[in-house]
């Protein structure tokens, strides 16, 4: 049966990879980015996110089947807040409805390995709190520290993503609905977004450090676009309130095997 995805970020990197994965699938897709998209629109403002969601909304004809929302940032801005987080979250929660309307919805955002590294506490909390001005903020206080600060606040976006959607997918309006929401965590991919890091071995070499990936190495955005597919697909039906890292064994490395320890 032919379902309709909502791809946020459809222009490029993984969700270029996972629209086209999805077109040659038979599926519709209605892409939202900045350029080359049938919805163009602007997602770090509220303006632009309620401009998207009524495109969205008339070309869907009220009924949506998934959303993928994608579309972010690595740059280390305030701007940053608002299109990692806000971005995804608004979005996704104002096409609850066409979803409910789905015989098989689905949600999955784009996290990061980032998720598992240091962030800011304070920026973390106050995402999950809905308060994008103060958030915005203390992106702003952190970015005018300076210091290795401003690192913090791609990791502190994807932090409060994993944790938005897993405080979201037990709700009723979510799970009643039968709505699971997932979110996939990649290690380095090979998108826009990092080609200028791993152009220099000393690029490569700092990035192994943080983010060590012993099988494969770097990802391709058409990896990461299959196991988006799978998540949002109608043969998902229990898997929900994951992150789910397709990292090259990164997080087995970093956090090793102790992780249950701590429950």
């Amino acid at each position: 049966m032919k379902r309709t995805y909502v791809v946020t970020g459809s222009a490029s990197g993984i969700g270029l990879a996972t629209r086209k994965k999805l077109e040659a699938l038979g599926q519709k897709v209605i892409g939202v980015d900045i350029h080359d998209a049938e919805v163009v629109a602007d997602l770090s403002n509220f303006a632009g996110r309620k401009a998207a969601t009524e495109r969205i909304l008339a070309l869907s004809e009220g009924v949506i089947d998934a959303v993928i929302a994608n579309a972010g940032s690595g740059k280390s801005e305030a701007k940053t807040v608002s299109i990692n987080f806000f971005g995804a979250t608004e979005l996704i929660s104002q096409l609850h409805q066409a979803l409910s309307k789905s015989g098989a919805p689905r949600v999955v955002a784009t996290s990061s390995m980032a998720s598992l590294m240091k962030v800011d506490r304070e920026l973390v909390d106050l995402m999950l709190a809905g308060d994008e001005t103060k958030s915005v903020a203390r992106a702003e206080a952190l970015v005018k520290q300076g210091g290795g600060a401003e690192g913090m606040i791609y990791s502190s976006t994807k932090r409060a993503l994993s944790r938005w959607l897993r405080r979201e997918c037990i709700k009723d309006h979510w799970a009643k609905a039968g709505i699971p929401m997932n979110a996939v965590g990649p290690g380095i991919v090979k998108t826009p977004m990092v080609a200028e890091m791993i152009a220099t071995k000393a690029g490569r070499d700092g990035l192994a450090k943080v983010v060590p990936m012993p099988l494969h190495g770097y990802l391709e955005p058409e990896s990461v676009a299959e196991l988006i597919i799978w998540l949002a697909s109608e043969s998902n039906t229990h898997v929900t309130g994951q992150t789910i890292y397709i990292d090259g064994g990164s997080d087995a490395v970093l956090r090793g095997d102790e992780i249950w320890e701590k429950v």
